[in-house]
């Protein structure tokens, strides 16, 4: 077939004009050793730190960690073993980032920003870089609106504000994720995106999570950033980082968001491998000098912005695991004294039965009743610490009550009671509402002429006649946001027309005083 000669010129004029002489600089550089997913370049001299480069061989991608004088450190984000020296890598120019915006709720992506869930691409443009400089005290507001978790022990006695950080620490096995979770699953109504950072979890514990969430209606404003016990040391490292930019989008957007690091724990273990293989030098259990650094950081990115930058908050429950309940050691102190208040979850509390095992004399938020709705305040203003005098008291419980004077004897059936009251089932949190009237019915005294092992039917039973028969009352505390006179005398008339339609007496005699 012949080509005509006007063809021809057609072809040449629109090469000729879409021309362009503009050069490109790429800084090259060689592999001159490689080992433990870490590779030392040469000739990388305009290398950023936490700049991505590539190894060309096979596309995969590196992040800058340590810059030296006549070489660069280069932590591999995948499969190291196919590197080899001599090996040609190129820079990118890019900070490493991560994908953010709306497109990524309901979906579980790595510490790359890329989906794991087999659900397709995700359909967004907009990038931000994971590291990032915290807001500035000018720039932040006070931590005064409730950010509720629908757990009635943490929103009484430890409340968390948005904006907050509030650290969560027990050993393994202790229900440290069950609380997030529970908060996670609480934000269904309230607009508050959120967003679940697994560190060196096992895959299934990751996939069970993703399915609880999702039978509970809460993986559609969640994200899961998933950097598995299977995922290199890098990637654990990036990922609460890469969370921290896909948060951020939505504070700076005016909207409130929560992030849960789980757990920061492993986050620093990664870091201290990740850092001695880049012959960083160890200090105190080997973790690299600046570990502190590493976690202040990051949950100082944490904040609530002021009401001119749109309002936004970014609220942050880090997990920390303690060994043998040690709350002393490196990273769990480093933690405690970064964060605003922790929640600390005891073993032995555990293993009696009592979910969530808080321990009231250690837990603390340092937000405090600022992050609580009037109502509940007037509940629980005095509960924390009559809870911590109860199990000061409670010793003396198991050798019987008769030789106690009345006074303490009541002090600890009322602790008994209330001990009752805050226990809850994973996976069920209660409406603020709820929880101010079953705290209420307690600490009016309500309670105290059933026997301990009755209350929780009394409560399931209590609320499901206040839903049905008074939603009223229910509705009046959750608009009014303050306990009434009025609203008083018609909860105290409504608990004593239900404790005289039910059967509710002493008919036996209670655990207490066996």
């Amino acid at each position: 077939m012949a080509v005509r000669a006007t063809e021809i010129t057609e072809l040449l004029k629109q090469q000729i004009q879409g021309f362009s002489d503009e050069a490109t600089i790429t800084n090259v550089g060689q592999v001159i050793a490689v080992g433990d997913g870490v590779a030392t370049v040469h000739g990388l001299s305009q290398a950023m730190q936490s700049e991505l480069v590539e190894f060309t061989k096979d596309g995969t991608l590196g992040l800058v960690l340590n810059l030296e004088e006549d070489a660069v450190s280069v932590i591999v984000m995948g499969d190291y073993t196919a590197i080899e020296e001599g090996d040609e890598v190129r820079t990118t120019g890019n900070v490493a980032s991560v994908p953010v915006g709306d497109a990524l709720l309901g979906r579980v992506v790595n510490a790359l920003g890329q989906p794991l869930d087999g659900k397709g691409p995700i359909q967004t443009s907009k990038r931000r870089p994971i590291e990032r400089i915290a807001p500035g005290v000018i720039k932040r507001q006070d931590v005064d609106t409730a950010l509720q978790t629908g757990i009635k022990a943490i929103d009484a006695m430890t409340p968390i504000g948005r904006g907050q950080r509030q650290l969560i620490l027990g050993d393994r096995q202790t229900g440290k994720t069950t609380i997030t979770v529970d908060t996670i699953i609480n934000q269904r109504d309230s607009g508050v995106k959120c967003i679940y950072v697994a560190i060196g979890q096992k895959q299934a514990q990751i996939a069970q999570l993703v399915r609880v969430l999702e039978e509970h209606g809460a993986l559609d404003h969640t994200i899961v950033v998933s950097a598995s016990a299977a995922d290199p040391a890098p990637l654990q490292y990036i990922a609460p980082f890469a969370g921290t930019a896909m948060g951020e989008e939505f504070m700076e957007n005016g909207q409130d968001a929560l992030i849960v690091y789980d757990d920061l724990t492993k986050h620093a273990q990664a870091y201290r491998q990740v850092s001695l293989l880049v012959r960083r030098p160890p200090g105190r259990e080997a973790y690299p000098g600046d570990v502190f650094y590493l976690h202040s950081r990051l949950l100082e990115r944490s904040a609530r912005l002021h009401d001119d930058l749109g309002g936004g908050s970014l609220t942050s429950l880090p997990l920390i695991e303690t060994q043998a309940g040690d709350i002393s050691a490196y990273i769990p102190t480093n933690v405690i004294s970064i964060t605003d208040g922790q929640i600390y979850l005891e073993t032995d509390l555990f293993y009696a039965g009592v979910r969530p095992a808080i321990n009231t004399g250690l837990s603390v938020s340092r937000v405090g009743g600022a992050a609580q709705i009037k109502a509940m305040r007037q509940v629980a203003g005095s509960l924390r610490l009559d809870m911590a005098n109860y199990r000061s008291l409670a010793a003396f419980a198991q050798f019987g009550t008769s030789d106690l004077d009345p006074s303490t004897r009541r002090q600890i059936e009322r602790g008994q009671r209330m001990t009752e009251v805050l226990k809850q089932p994973p996976y069920s949190p209660l409406p603020v509402e709820e929880q101010v009237a079953i705290l209420w019915a307690g600490s009016a005294g309500f309670l105290d002429d059933i026997p301990v092992d009755r209350i929780r039917e009394f409560e399931t039973q209590y609320l499901d006649f206040l839903r049905t028969a008074h939603s009223d009352l229910l509705g009046r505390i959750r608009e009014e946001k303050t306990l009434a006179d009025d609203l008083v005398e018609a909860l105290r008339k409504v608990t004593a027309e239900f404790k005289a339609t039910n059967d509710y007496g002493r008919e036996a005699v209670p655990q207490a005083a066996d």
